[in-house]
């Protein structure tokens, strides 16, 4: 179910290509209904060209493509059906337009039948199927909700009778001066978890993917800088109306504000992550099928390198490590093994002579490191098993390093935001003097990275990187 991820934009690009497909099998499928009687004057191929590309817009026109998470059934067919229609008639406008000889007025009919039908089918098959991995627990987002009462409440009900919608909440948070209920349950098993002295710990401390203030904003001291904490994290922020937030005065220094539906509740949301959708569902499907073709293409070295590895030292293959990918999420990353087999045991003892500020450990010539492995750093080619990290949805082609959790609770605060986004296979650092880099230029690097990221510079660090990994300049 990993790949299966509704908000992935590998997901995403997929499901557009999908519905292509569809329009193309029903417009074909009425060509064939309607028999010989077509005229043999009229471009059809060219007329299906036309029609894919006004269906694709009138299906984004129609927010087709939104999250299946927070919409009813119903709503998506409604959204469907105008879409298909809107589409229809940028197809009969563009036949007018350009003179193309009239299609037959049944086989406008049937298409316009069967695209609907198949677009419809498809989209139950895709909303129920998401609806029950989420029921099983998959492709969830954790919730903290401040406040515990019938707002609260409300959102809570609203919450839990849509577990198909993948949220699950941790837990509820009171005001500073409302201890007497933490513990006390608010609806169902839910409870309230702590106060607000608790949030930038429980932030810290837990894989929390949303706040939500369902609370006045006045009601809460020194509100602005709990939303500037979790802002600065990369945590998308939601507050229940009443819209509070000009009477505070609070600007946000990198998340954009907008007003989003929430369960068919308006709420209005902070997030630092980027905006540009169409270029990250390209990215992610460039992340799949990059890593899928890479693991394909060098599978023989891959297998050439784990034989050199065993046959040089003592000890496993690959070495797996926790590490801290988005929001916190701890995974496990694969390298080729560098080091000789207790290099963790030995690491305390080096202690001293660590060539990097900050929470990194890095040395240039790290005597825990074999023969083989200074050819493996120098080449980047220990990096190759982590294309199997991408392949499920823990690491992306490019992005920021993933740091150890032990890193991660050193980090000051403006520097946990680096983890709002995937981390990456390369990244700006690896490809601009790495150990030469001072940590916190390091982290300033990332940070401008996400705040400008583009489908552009990812294609340029990538060619980069290459060109890295065949002068051997790696460490």
């Amino acid at each position: 179910m990993g790949i299966l991820k509704e908000k992935s934009e590998f997901f995403q690009a997929l499901h557009q290509v999908l519905d292509l497909f569809i329009v193309t099998i029903a417009f074909w499928l009425a060509f064939w209904l309607r028999g010989l009687h077509l005229p043999a004057k009229t471009p059809y191929a060219f007329v299906l060209i036309l029609t894919l590309i006004c269906y694709y817009l009138s299906l984004r026109l129609c927010a087709v493509y939104d999250s299946f998470r927070r919409q009813k059934f119903h709503q998506v067919v409604l959204k469907i059906v105008q879409a298909t229609i809107t589409g229809m008639l940028g197809v009969i406008f563009l036949i007018y337009f350009l003179h193309i000889p009239a299609l037959s007025r049944l086989f406008m009919t049937f298409f316009l039948a069967l695209s609907t039908i198949f677009l419809i089918t498809s989209k139950a098959i895709l909303y129920y199927t998401l609806r029950h991995s989420r029921q099983r627990d998959y492709n969830t987002r954790q919730v903290l909700i401040v406040g515990s009462r019938s707002r609260s409440i409300d959102l809570i009900k609203e919450i839990l009778k849509n577990p198909e919608s993948g949220y699950r909440i941790y837990g509820c948070l009171e005001t500073s001066d409302q201890i007497k209920l933490v513990g006390t349950t608010v609806t169902r098993d839910i409870t309230v978890t702590g106060t607000m002295e608790d949030f930038c710990d429980i932030l810290l401390q837990k894989s929390i993917d949303e706040v939500i203030f369902a609370i006045p904003l006045k009601k809460i001291d020194n509100i602005h800088e709990y939303i500037f904490f979790a802002e600065n994290l990369g945590i998308n922020i939601r507050i229940m109306p009443d819209f509070q937030i000009q009477k505070i005065m609070y600007y946000p220094q990198t998340a954009k504000i907008f007003i989003d539906s929430f369960l068919g509740m308006p709420t209005m949301c902070l997030s630092s992550t980027s905006f540009k959708n169409s270029e990250l569902k390209i990215k992610t499907m460039i992340d799949y099928i990059g890593a899928g073709a890479g693991l394909i293409l060098l599978s023989p070295l891959m297998l050439l390198i784990a034989l050199l590895i065993k046959l040089t030292s003592k000890g496993p293959v690959l070495f797996t490590q926790r590490r801290s990918g988005l929001n916190g999420r701890q995974f496990s990353l694969y390298k080729f093994r560098t080091m000789v087999n207790n290099a963790e045991e030995l690491k305390s003892q080096l202690a001293q002579d660590n060539e990097m500020d900050g929470p990194v450990f890095k040395m240039k010539k790290d005597p825990r490191v074999t023969r083989l492995g200074s050819f493996l750093r120098k080449s980047s080619l220990d990096e190759l098993p982590q294309l199997f990290n991408i392949l499920k949805g823990e690491m992306s082609l490019v992005g920021p390093r993933p740091p150890l959790p032990e890193e991660v609770e050193r980090y000051q605060l403006w520097q946990r935001r680096r983890l709002s986004m995937k981390p990456g296979l390369t990244c700006i650092w690896q490809v601009s003097g790495r150990n030469d880099i001072s940590f916190d230029n390091w982290m300033k690097m990332d940070l401008d990275y996400i705040d400008n990221w583009s489908l552009l510079f990812d294609l340029k660090l990538i060619s980069i990187t290459v060109k890295e990994m065949l002068l051997g300049k790696g460490r």
